[in-house]
């Protein structure tokens, strides 16, 4: 068994936001082929937002994510925000009161995001979107612990999971909000969401490896 302390692991937020910021280009280049163009310079300002909270105070990892998902909630515009924002939410209440993380609770930490932008949002997998990476990934995750896998070899299952969720998007029509309009069109691009979902899955998996340790 593998698993992570709650209380030193705020960092890889700022990790998180550094890859977020790292692509802000990117992210909306990608989002004005089909869409306002506006998804990588709202998620930089969002990310860079938090970060600049976060820093130096010694967060732990529920208390990051909570920063987090505050901000993207409350001070940043565009679609984007309220998903991302009630994901960390939900992310930061499922291990608020875990010392240590393993891949079970990590796993309903995952399952408790998910649930959360379901919630406020009509889209399912299949209509270009942040679940077209985020669901598989999830899946892939959970079929690896059960079928034994170590926390960090489902760790680099997941990654690989929403990377070619990410990448299903290219080859999907968008049901979904400005871009589903140009119906046909949104074809051969992929999409702004999904691809920053993938940039944060992976993070998230890259800090947590780097801090586990054999459960005692």
């Amino acid at each position: 068994m593998q698993q992570f302390q709650n209380a030193t692991s705020g960092d890889i937020v700022l990790s998180m936001a550094g890859r977020i910021i790292e692509n802000r280009a990117y992210l909306s280049e990608i989002d004005g082929k089909i869409g306002d163009g506006d998804h990588g310079v709202n998620m930089a300002k969002g990310f860079g937002m938090a970060a600049e909270r976060i820093k130096g105070n010694g967060m732990s990892l529920a208390g990051a994510l909570d920063t987090l998902g505050t901000v993207l909630m409350t001070e940043i515009g565009g679609s984007m925000g309220p998903l991302y924002g009630v994901m960390f939410i939900q992310f930061a209440e499922t291990i608020e009161k875990a010392s240590v993380i393993d891949a079970a609770i990590f796993s309903e930490m995952l399952h408790n995001g998910l649930d959360g932008i379901q919630a406020i949002g009509s889209a399912k997998v299949g209509d270009k979107t942040l679940l077209d990476t985020l669901v598989p990934a999830i899946t892939a995750f959970d079929t690896a612990s059960r079928d034994g896998r170590s926390f960090a070899e489902s760790l680099d299952v997941l990654v690989v999971a929403a990377e070619a969720g990410r990448d299903s998007t290219r080859d999907l029509v968008a049901k979904i909000g400005r871009a589903s309009r140009l119906g046909e069109r949104s074809l051969g691009v992929l999409d702004a969401g999904a691809t920053s979902c993938a940039l944060i899955l992976k993070s998230l998996a890259d800090g947590i490896e780097d801090r586990l340790q054999p459960s005692p």
